[in-house]
């Protein structure tokens, strides 16, 4: 079968200022795997290295869920905030390893934090970062929330193969929060966008547990060896993808905002693999000392890359007042969201 290529698309642009982060927060699990662990599935500890830039990952322990990462990681963003968290509106998380089909996760952080508000799961993979935090934006920029809790949380590890060397040395277990705020007229979204391409849907995905392919208890293995209620990956055209998307989505935007890649202080990207982002910075000429990197230390962790890599810069003092920022989250979808963002 010959490799499907995915045309680059781009979704619609906004700015939306008067609106800040207030507070941050993250929370990865406790149990270091270091490359070293996984000698069992055949991979050298280097060839890892030189492949995903990865050294080691985090794995959750039994009992230890998206929803209990998520909850410590809102805790600290609320305290870091400053707000009384009676004063949260709306909590949005982000994830595609709820802890249940249903309910939302998002309504057990909400219970497990306290609060009295609407909760509600954005299901965007690894885009849903900035699926959340742009629709979290609109709600404080609109008035219809004051203060919103937006969480990208995943246990990646509760759905992967642990025999697939594919998936398995990619992905840690993580969540990030942010509280998003009303600011100054000039702090915000300068410029933004979300995009998605359906034609690649089945390059990331995981099939079994929808109403396509119903959950089968002790389903097995298809024809090709393939786990149908695990993730599944096709590496090579989501490498390819990645590069070219992230390189026309950092132009998009920058055009729109009428900046260029000097005026941007850090650029906090999905860490998905290291190539991927050194090759998209490399073609735009992006410093890498400005390119966040915590993939080494965590691996992949989904819907919360992003904002683990901005809650350790801000604490580490990398972000200061006035600062313009670049996230961009991707992933399985296919999807995308990028923002400029001013602090």
């Amino acid at each position: 079968m010959p490799e499907p290529v995915i045309q680059i698309r781009r979704g619609p642009l906004f700015t939306q200022t008067g609106v800040r982060i207030s507070g941050t927060g993250c929370c990865l699990a406790d149990k270091v795997v270091t490359n070293e662990d996984l000698a069992r599935l055949g991979c050298d500890a280097e060839w890892i290295i030189q492949r995903t830039g990865i050294r080691e990952r985090r794995h959750a322990p039994e009992g230890v869920t998206t929803g209990t990462l998520s909850t410590v990681a809102g805790s600290r963003a609320i305290e870091a905030s400053g707000i009384d968290p009676s004063a949260i509106d709306l909590v949005l998380l982000a994830t595609f390893t709820p802890d249940r089909l249903m309910p939302q996760t998002a309504t057990r952080v909400q219970s497990d934090l306290g609060l009295n508000c609407p909760a509600m799961d954005v299901v965007a993979a690894c885009a849903g970062f900035m699926y959340a935090l742009l629709t979290g934006v609109q709600f404080v920029a609109t008035g219809a929330a004051r203060n919103v809790l937006v969480i990208g949380a995943d246990t990646n590890t509760r759905v992967l193969d642990p025999d697939d060397k594919k998936t398995f040395p990619l992905f840690g277990d993580g969540a990030g929060a942010v509280v998003v705020s009303p600011g100054r007229t000039d702090q915000g979204v300068l410029a933004g966008t979300l995009g998605a391409d359906g034609l690649g849907t089945d390059l990331l995905t995981r099939r079994m547990g929808g109403a396509e392919l119903p959950f089968v208890v002790n389903a097995a293995r298809d024809a090709d060896g393939r786990t149908p209620w695990l993730m599944e990956m096709e590496g090579r055209p989501v490498f390819k993808w990645a590069v070219r998307l992230l390189e026309d989505t950092f132009e998009h935007v920058l055009t729109a905002a009428g900046r260029d890649r000097d005026q941007v202080k850090l650029w906090l990207l999905h860490q998905a693999n290291a190539r991927i982002l050194d090759a998209a910075t490399d073609a735009m000429g992006v410093p890498r000392e400005r390119v966040v990197k915590h993939l080494d230390r965590y691996g992949n962790t989904s819907a919360a890359s992003i904002p683990v890599a901005l809650d350790e810069s801000l604490r580490s003092g990398a972000i200061e007042p006035g600062d313009e920022l670049l996230m961009c989250g991707f992933g399985a979808g296919l999807s995308w969201g990028t923002a400029l963002w001013k602090w």
